[in-house]
């Protein structure tokens, strides 16, 4: 049984969008933790609350109901500044489209989140340089986005998302762009780095980056659904009848 603080707790989360009869009703109670050293992986069909799920655990987004804690913070006791600050501190995003900056350089990427906390540039892009390093990617560190693949630039990405003192990543459908053998070789990245004691929350609909995860959890219609049968992430990735 794991005994460590969670990194990240969901307690019966509701998210709701628009009001009365327009609304929409994205998650409905979902209640999650994610340890350190752990990657978990959401899965559901299109629609089923995938991304409002990571918008509202990463911060980016607030429940209408429930709770949401990242270590010992409560996300509600915060307002736009703290939750900004929590972001650039403790959280780290990776997005299907890298969202890297394209006049930066690799290591001005990583280091921005840094300076744009009060980091000294000159420590900051130390602490990018060494991130880079742990992805593999030291000599990428002078390179700008469009001189690098697909794969390269996700890496920087997520070397970007877990500098400095952030020990939790969001990661939605990173390998969305990529090949198949460039995908398989982010989610290495992805696990190395939980296996390294951070906390990870991925977004696939691919089930076979969903095997990389400790655990898999899958929503549909906003409600987290149990897995049965002999082929679950199939069966539950089919259109509701």
């Amino acid at each position: 049984m794991t005994t460590t603080q969670p990194t990240l707790r969901l307690i019966d989360v509701h998210r709701t969008h628009g009001t009365g009869e327009a609304a929409v009703h994205a998650l409905r109670g979902v209640s999650l933790e994610v340890h350190p050293g752990e990657l978990v992986a959401v899965m559901g069909p299109s629609g089923s609350g995938k991304s409002t799920l990571l918008n509202v655990a990463g911060g980016l987004d607030r429940p209408t109901q429930g709770r949401v804690i990242i270590g010992d913070t409560d996300l509600s006791e915060l307002d736009a500044r703290g939750l900004a600050k929590l972001r650039r501190r403790r959280v780290g995003f990776v997005f299907q489209d890298y969202n890297l900056i394209p006049s930066l350089t690799a290591a001005e990427n990583v280091s921005l989140p840094l300076e744009l906390d009060g980091e000294r540039a000159r420590t900051a892009r130390r602490r990018a340089r060494e991130a880079l390093g742990l992805m593999g990617l030291m000599d990428l560190a002078d390179r700008y986005p469009d001189a690098m693949s697909g794969g390269q630039q996700q890496r920087v990405a997520i070397a970007r998302a877990l500098v400095g003192t952030r020990r939790l990543v969001m990661a939605d459908e990173p390998t969305g762009a990529l090949d198949s053998h460039t995908g398989e070789e982010v989610l290495r990245v992805l696990r190395q780095r939980c296996d390294e004691g951070a906390s990870g929350l991925l977004v696939t609909h691919e089930s076979r980056y969903a095997g990389w995860a400790d655990r898999v959890v899958f929503l549909r219609d906003g409600v987290v659904v149990d897995a049965t049968g002999s082929d679950p992430v199939e069966r539950l990735l089919e259109p509701a009848r």
